[in-house]
């Protein structure tokens, strides 16, 4: 549990660590979103965050390299790093500071820097965030808290229970874009700009389009399949393969194959998906009546990786001052 540097109080209720969930990085605009962390959970941010702001203009590139970030971006972040990311029905023994709790239309967006304090003390403690096109979060400040005794952390899961562990399940639903377009990234580094085919099936059907808009054509095409605990490790070139949820470490294959991380909920789609089955009928249909379940929903349009998650990733990688990546990326940028 964490508690209050000032006075002692308890802040949150008993929670355990995960790896910085790979969706962080992008959202979307004018969309309300669930909380980030499942209950009982946190997670440690290492880059800073909230005000003050600098433009990218302002930044020596130096500075920037320095801080991870090898390509413009829109404004960099002079707020503290290293803060904690929890839920908020975690949260315990705080209050609003109604003067910072300003938004966008639909909540809080945490602008004006630490909105929650204290109740023992008074002390600012952290910042809440709820507004649309964010993820439903509370950000403890390091330098304000202190840890208390609390039960047992949850044990790291062994990489064999992942695929049949709820971890896994969580459901990203209409946010999957965003991890797609971090494994888009790493795709692009790994593959070195060059072509890439696809296996068919799932992955073809979640980067296939992606792939062709975005690499070249051409021979020795490298090709791309998934990988990982409980389901395999195929021929290939470049493998799709799972990040733990908690610790963050990649699964690693064997075979001397590159690894392309990917996000662990994301990973299980393709690899074990989910077979909806329908309620059986007692005692059977009468002769010459026929079912009339609905037939499956058409996708309302094309299903393409995020381009935030994909641009934000990609800058935060040495490869993209590459020569053959500065062509990529222009070509993402065209694309996008």
């Amino acid at each position: 549990m964490f508690g209050c540097a000032g006075c002692g109080a308890v802040l949150t209720a008993a929670v355990s660590e995960v790896a910085l969930p790979i969706h962080l990085s992008a959202t979307h605009w004018e969309t309300l979103h669930p909380p980030l962390l499942e209950a009982g959970t946190y997670a440690v941010d290492p880059e800073p965050d909230g005000p003050p702001w600098r433009r990218w203009e302002e930044v020596d590139a130096e500075e920037a390299a320095g801080r991870g970030i090898f390509e413009p971006v829109g404004a960099l972040s002079d707020g503290p790093p290293d803060t904690v990311l929890l839920a908020p029905g975690d949260l315990r023994g705080t209050g609003l500071i109604l003067e910072r709790a300003d938004g966008y239309c639909m909540g809080i967006d945490g602008r004006a820097g630490p909105n929650l304090a204290c109740l023992g003390c008074g002390l600012p403690v952290g910042t809440r965030m709820d507004d649309c096109g964010q993820w439903q979060l509370v950000r403890l400040l390091p330098h304000a808290l202190v840890r208390l005794p609390g039960p047992p952390e949850r044990p790291v899961m062994d990489w064999s229970r992942l695929p049949a562990d709820g971890a896994l399940w969580h459901g990203l639903s209409e946010f999957r874009d965003i991890p797609a377009g971090v494994a888009l990234a790493h795709l692009l580094v790994a593959a070195r700009g060059g072509p890439v085919e696809p296996a068919p099936g799932p992955v073809a059907e979640l980067l296939g389009p992606t792939i062709a808009a975005l690499l070249p054509p051409g021979a020795g095409a490298k090709r791309l399949d998934l990988a990982g605990p409980g389901y395999g490790e195929p021929a290939a070139d470049l493998l799709l393969v799972p990040v733990h949820p908690q610790t963050g470490a990649v699964w690693r294959p064997g075979r001397g194959a590159v690894a392309v991380p990917v996000e662990a909920s994301f990973w299980a789609e393709p690899a074990f998906p989910v077979h909806r089955t329908r309620l059986p009928v007692v005692g059977g249909l009468p002769a010459g009546v026929e079912r009339d379940d609905p037939l499956p929903l058409f996708r309302r349009s094309r299903y393409w990786p995020s381009r935030d998650a994909f641009r934000y990733t990609l800058a935060r990688m040495p490869a993209v001052r590459e020569p053959w990546l500065r062509e990529a990326s222009a070509r993402a940028r065209a694309w996008y």
